[in-house]
């Protein structure tokens, strides 16, 4: 039976490749997750989403599974898992893992046997067609790979072809097939006996794919999206995963809801729909990214309207909170200057900003520190998807390179994905070993070590954030309401429960702003929290805010004193 607790959890994301390795390989791996867990606890954290650990040939850094029983061997052994899973359960640590099974690789068993012959047993577990024109050789729709370039490849021993939304290397999986979903259902309840706290869902809104696969409309990156996003079938096969396994646990189970919208989020989250418990969607990401790979300015307007639309949501769906993850650039150098001088307070604010909301929050590893994108050359991008952006556009359009090479300084994958900094020196603490990829330089000032030496740093913040969260009634079940929204510096909003009620005021600008706040009618509220030393104590007609700075205040209780 569900007790939701994910309601009152605070979770990081591990992605595992990065996060430490104990064996000097330059490979993060489960016993260098181990040495961390009481990093973990100490942070606050009672939940993990750790990344694929599966086994894998890493087309897609382990977003492409070849066994889902098994561990990556440069990950460690099952025992390994096993031992990690005690140890984050004995902690009071949940574990929720990464399931990707929208696809899968094409080295796994599955596919190999598929592609043998079209009378295989398991031809059918993937989706393959016959190709258009005389001789087959035109894909069967015009629908376009996520990472760019053609959704199809052709088999030249049985001359069709096969769907693959990402690399070719990923074969999409034939959910229309009950046999796939038996499956699937029995890969979650395989964990969950080994006790695994739940699923996030990888790119799950592509599952159900419309009849006939009809040409798609719009532009090319994009093409075929109103076909496989949140298809036809979807919820018949939320319902079905959730009554064979989701169900049967004390679960949390999230999906990565690409393509949804806040009209759709009801229908697949909502308690009573037994489908997903929550979602974690991209509206926010769009105010600063048109596209996968397009920057854009930083609208706060627009990124306040997407934070208190999802704030509205009925009761009974729940929001997912974050800013970053692996595959989103790090937010201390999207949403402000992470590289000036008051890097510490754009930090500590845009914890504030989003930690004081409803619903449940992610924390992606070294967000909490404070780390930065990084300045990679051309050569030095490992990610499969910068990789193939610039390959085509070499290809198609040599000119557009430096505009190709711009956006990905921006929009890489990458920058969320270099080697944790745990301390200021060779390896930045991560390895002994050479890093799989590039350390980011600023490491020397940017690290753990030093952070937890700092009263005033990023971590500091945040531990004290979450302690002040956890059991917080306002927080988790107050009503929203937000000010000022025409506002283009700062997100003012109201978090109240009965007669108690939190002002929470934040400045994104790196300057001063002046702000009046006769509107709320929270004169004389009580601050609780702010990252500076010397803000008023009380709040009057209006405060100056300093650059980056947050405040929380507090009405309606005698006993209201600054917690952080």
């Amino acid at each position: 039976m569900k007790t939701r607790w994910y309601k009152d959890a605070v979770f990081y994301q591990i992605y595992p490749r990065s996060f430490c390795d104990s064996n000097g390989d330059g490979i993060g791996d489960i016993k260098g997750i181990i040495s961390k867990l009481d990093y973990l606890r100490d942070l606050g954290i009672n939940a993990v989403w750790l990344s694929p650990v599966y086994k894998s040939p890493n087309c897609d850094n382990g977003y492409d599974i070849s066994d889902y029983r098994d561990i990556n061997p440069e990950f460690g052994t099952m025992e390994d898992f096993k031992e990690m899973l005690k140890g984050m359960h004995d902690r009071g640590i949940r574990l929720v893992m990464d399931l990707v099974v929208n696809h899968s690789s094409d080295e796994h068993f599955w596919f190999q046997e598929s592609k043998k012959s079209k009378d295989n047993p398991y031809r059918d577990y993937y989706i393959w067609r016959e190709g258009k024109g005389k001789d087959g050789k035109k894909p069967p729709n015009n629908w376009t790979s996520r990472f760019t370039g053609k959704a199809w490849t052709f088999d030249e021993k049985t001359k069709e072809w096969y769907l693959h939304l990402f690399t070719s290397k990923q074969p999409d999986l034939n959910w229309d097939n009950p046999k796939v979903r038996e499956e699937v259902a029995n890969i979650c309840n395989f964990w969950f006996e080994m006790g695994v706290d739940g699923f996030r869902c990888d790119v799950i809104t592509y599952i159900s794919k419309e009849e006939g696969l009809p040409d798609g409309k719009g532009l090319p990156i994009l093409r075929g999206d109103e076909h496989f996003v949140l298809g036809p079938n979807i919820h018949k096969y939320f319902n079905e995963i959730n009554e064979k396994a989701w169900s049967r646990y004390d679960t949390m189970i999230v999906g990565e809801a690409i393509g949804c919208k806040l009209k759709d989020a009801p229908s697949i989250i909502a308690e009573d729909r037994n489908e997903l418990d929550s979602a974690i969607t991209f509206e926010l990401v769009q105010v600063d990214f048109k596209s996968d790979f397009l920057p854009v300015k930083f609208n706060l307007r627009k990124f306040k309207q997407v934070q208190s639309a999802w704030q509205n949501l009925p009761s009974n769906c729940w929001p997912t909170l974050y800013y970053e993850n692996h595959d989103q650039p790090r937010s201390i150098t999207r949403y402000g200057n992470g590289y000036g001088i008051h890097r510490k307070e754009l930090g500590k604010m845009l914890a504030v900003s989003y930690f004081m909301l409803r619903g449940t929050p992610y924390i992606f590893e070294g967000q909490e520190i404070g780390m930065t994108n990084i300045y990679l050359k051309p050569d030095e991008y490992v990610d499969v998807m910068a990789k193939q952006i610039f390959t085509i556009v070499k290809k198609v359009f040599p000119p557009l390179l430096p505009f190709a090479r711009w956006a990905m300084s921006k929009r890489a994958r990458d920058h969320a994905r270099t080697p944790m900094q745990w301390e200021g020196k060779q390896g930045c603490g991560f390895t002994t070993g050479t890093p799989w990829m590039k350390v980011n330089p600023n490491c020397d000032d940017i690290n753990v070590v030093s952070a937890l030496k700092n009263p005033n740093s990023i971590l500091n913040f945040y531990k004290k954030l979450i302690d002040f969260r956890k059991g917080n009634d306002i927080i988790k079940n107050g009503t929203y309401k937000e000010y000022y929204a025409g506002n283009k510096n700062v997100f003012c909003f109201e978090r109240k429960t009965g007669d108690k009620a939190y002002l929470v005021i934040c400045n994104f600008k790196e300057k001063n702003i002046p702000f009046n706040v006769d509107d709320t009618g929270m004169k004389g509220a009580k601050l609780v929290i702010s990252n500076y030393p010397n803000q008023e104590d009380v709040l009057g007609d209006a405060i100056l805010l300093k650059p980056y700075e947050a405040v929380v205040f507090e009405k309606g209780n005698s006993d209201s004193k600054r917690i952080i």
